[in-house]
């Protein structure tokens, strides 16, 4: 079997924040269109209230979603009450699938419980600092090493500029 990646992918304000009242704390077609091109065909991993922020199974992609809630179900996805179990589950579809990545995608809660796992980072750094209750962890320069940051040039639809960078373990 394949080694199979687990890649954090993220939208971070300057102060931390990914999210507001279980929604995104600002519009970045920009970026939701890199996020939907490193993602689609692979697996992804999220929490209940990311899932429920959305609305709907991620098309194009194996939807696997967190609840302690034992009764929780979410139509178009498997659900798990343990995040190994969940991230055992994507190395084995990212494998059937002939992919060497799933992806977690939040929130916050599930970020700060998959950190130390990851293998590589997805960051698209939002420059400006943006109100909210979900925040990403500390990236920490002892453990990680930026391998690449991009400066992307705003849109007129983009609420504020960015940067996509990528960090691997040390």
């Amino acid at each position: 079997m394949i080694d199979i990646e687990m890649v954090i992918i993220a939208a971070v304000a300057q102060n931390g924040v990914i999210g507001n009242m279980g929604d995104l704390p600002f519009r970045l077609p920009s970026d939701l269109k890199r996020f939907k091109a490193l993602t689609t065909g692979h697996p992804v991993v999220m929490g209940r209230l990311t899932h429920e922020s959305i609305g709907r199974p991620l098309p194009g992609r194996p939807n696997i979603v967190v609840s302690g809630d034992p009764a929780f179900r979410a139509d178009g996805c498997e659900v798990y009450d343990d995040l190994t179990v969940a991230f055992d589950r994507a190395r084995l579809l990212a494998s059937g699938l002939g992919k060497d990545a799933f992806f977690v995608l939040g929130g916050g809660q599930v970020y700060a419980q998959s950190i130390d796992e990851a293998d590589r980072l997805e960051i698209t750094h939002v420059e400006k600092k943006a109100d909210g209750d979900a925040h990403f962890p500390h990236i920490d320069p002892d453990v990680w090493v930026k391998v690449a940051d991009e400066a992307i040039d705003r849109t007129e639809r983009d609420e504020a500029a960015m940067r996509f960078a990528t960090y691997t373990r040390r």
